[in-house]
């Protein structure tokens, strides 16, 4: 009689050896009939088997030179305490058919692992389901299968195959951090815009990526930590620097470390200042310095997330002249009081309705005047000038190219979308409904 499948528990596997040639029948035989009587009444595997706890039992044998080896396989649905005396009581088995012979048990598996197997997978799908309606699953019932579906949202990005978060593609902004288990650690708290460097060696992806995004390293607390922001300074762009703390690892953080230490991420400039990296501050700021001119020269887009809100082009040169003549009405003489707040932002809304922009010196006397549209092209053409008062938005690249071209204060309509700021520019914006 066959075991029933779904009462099966184990699998007993018990290796066998003889020192003459017998058969599968002999080896069936030699179990019963040695057992029988072994382990009393409630133990006896022809009782055992009537009744379904023990299955049918499979031989393979191989004979050669005159001696035999192979493995007896036994199904049982016994609890363990009860399978593990089965299985001891068949070391006891000293002959089988006319030879001598020993029997070792190789192992016994529970065959339940593949069942659990199908359950960890058939939940991850359900897990899957419930998170995009937005439910949750309590923590305490399948760890495991919480960290199934994290490995399985992480990518391999670029050449090198890095270890990356689903959003690294469409992000704005990244997170460098060193390892895979860094990436799985945020990635378990919904932070999907990482990437790891994986060592000390920076990837030609990640200086890649740091020139077109926004970059935030986020290290280790250790001296492993220190030599990658190094290398990150040497080859590559950063913004900003977020750590964990002191002995620690980012892999180790829980949700509310790693909140606490984005949130508090500091300026690179600032960060190198802080902990006295002079040297590193200086070299960063003279290398930065020519990856800005070369773009500017190049007339292509700074480093930025968000580009400048459109801006009317004026349609006529004549219209152009136009407006120009109604500025000089508006200043006395090409000059204006920047330490007036009233002046500067009644200059703001006549530059809205003129969609123009104009420079000024740090007395106050104007210099350029142009489109907003052309502004920052002008401004890194002829870096002149204290001041930029502009009749439209305050974008992230007018900022970048003014930094650049030693400007100290930038007025404006509105301000846009700003991911980095350098401490020793003023920017302020006068919010106005036009």
């Amino acid at each position: 009689m066959n075991v029933d499948p779904n009462l099966t528990k184990y699998m007993i596997k018990a290796k066998i050896y003889t020192d003459g040639v017998v058969e599968k029948p002999d080896v069936v035989g030699a179990i019963f009939g040695q057992t029988e009587g072994l382990l009393g009444d409630d133990l006896d595997l022809r009782d055992l088997q009537k009744s379904g706890k023990i299955g049918r039992i499979e031989v393979e044998i191989d004979s050669k030179k005159g001696r035999t080896e192979g493995y007896a396989l036994i199904p049982s649905g016994l609890d363990q305490v009860e399978t593990a005396i089965l299985a001891a009581a068949l070391e006891t088995i000293d002959r089988i058919g006319p030879c001598k012979a020993r029997v070792e048990i190789a192992n016994v598996e529970d065959v339940r692992v593949q069942k659990r197997q199908k359950i960890i997978e058939r939940a991850k799908k359900i897990y899957q389901e419930m998170n995009s309606k937005g439910d949750d699953l309590s923590e305490s019932l399948v760890k495991s299968v919480r960290e199934e579906v994290e490995k399985s949202e992480i990518i391999s990005y670029g050449e090198e195959k890095l270890p990356a978060g689903p959003a690294i593609n469409d992000s704005d902004s990244i997170i460098v951090v060193e390892g895979r288990n860094d990436v799985l650690n945020l990635l378990k708290y919904g932070i999907k815009n990482t990437i790891a460097v994986q060592g000390t060696n920076i990837p030609d992806t990640v200086k890649k990526l740091s020139k077109e995004r926004t970059v935030t390293v986020f290290l280790d607390g250790d001296r492993g930590g220190d030599l990658i922001l190094k290398e990150m300074l040497q080859v590559a762009e950063v913004d900003f620097v977020a750590r964990a703390p002191p002995g620690t690892e980012v892999e180790e953080l829980t949700y509310k470390q790693i909140v606490k230490a984005l949130r508090y991420k500091t300026p690179i400039d600032q960060y190198l200042s802080m902990h006295g990296m002079n040297d590193e501050l200086k070299e960063y700021s003279q290398r930065n310095n020519i990856v800005f001119g070369s773009q500017q020269n190049n007339n292509h887009e700074a480093k930025a997330e968000v580009v400048e809100e459109p801006q009317d082009q004026s349609p006529k040169v004549e219209e152009v002249h136009e407006e120009q003549s109604q500025q000089v009405t508006v200043q006395k003489d090409g000059f204006l009081d920047l330490l007036n707040p009233h002046e500067v932002s009644k200059r703001i809304e006549a530059l809205a309705q003129l969609k123009m922009t104009e420079v000024y010196d740090s007395n106050g006397e104007k210099l350029f005047s142009f489109p907003v549209s052309e502004a920052v092209e002008r401004i890194s053409q002829d870096p002149k000038g204290n001041t930029v008062i502009t009749g439209g938005v305050i974008s992230q690249r007018l900022i970048d190219v003014s930094y650049n071209a030693g400007i100290k204060n930038i007025y404006g309509l509105k301000l846009g979308h700003i991911t980095k700021k350098p401490v020793d520019i003023n920017v302020i914006a006068w919010e106005r409904s036009m």
